[in-house]
């Protein structure tokens, strides 16, 4: 068992609300024509005041189209998130993806799990285009 690794952002504002939920859909995330992701064990998360962002596990991404890149940011309530970049032969897609691998323990849910940037890919769930709005966008 490992030692507990509580988020310091509870602490300070325990109000904070953060949800996880299972997406019964399947989600698929595309660069034009080209899959780069397929789950049918996605997760929405919800934070207050915000759009959801879609996870699901780094292994259902397409190892062969993605490179980590030297990134890293902080977040408070889920911890410090490592990034990589989206591989296709005509176009480069920088800091696309993240994920937390080793989030706070209120976040356990998201360990293993990688995001995107829905204003710099496609998502579709069900088969239905979802709008670019969700995760705060690339800079």
């Amino acid at each position: 068992m490992s030692a507990p690794n509580p988020a310091p952002g509870f602490k300070k504002h325990p109000e904070y609300e953060l949800n996880f939920s299972p997406l019964s859909e399947e989600l698929v995330i595309k660069v034009g024509d080209q899959v780069i992701a397929r789950s049918q064990r996605a997760i929405a998360v919800t934070e207050r005041g915000l759009n959801p962002v879609w996870y699901m596990p780094l292994e259902d991404v397409d190892a062969n189209l993605i490179t980590p890149t030297d990134r890293e940011t902080y977040c408070p309530y889920k911890g410090h998130a490592s990034y990589w970049s989206i591989n296709l032969p005509e176009q480069t897609c920088e800091n696309v993806i993240w994920a937390y691998r080793d989030p706070y323990d209120e976040c356990a849910a998201i360990a293993g799990y990688a995001s995107f940037y829905t204003n710099k890919v496609d998502l579709y769930i069900n088969g239905e285009r979802a709008g670019h709005k969700g995760p705060g966008y690339a800079d």
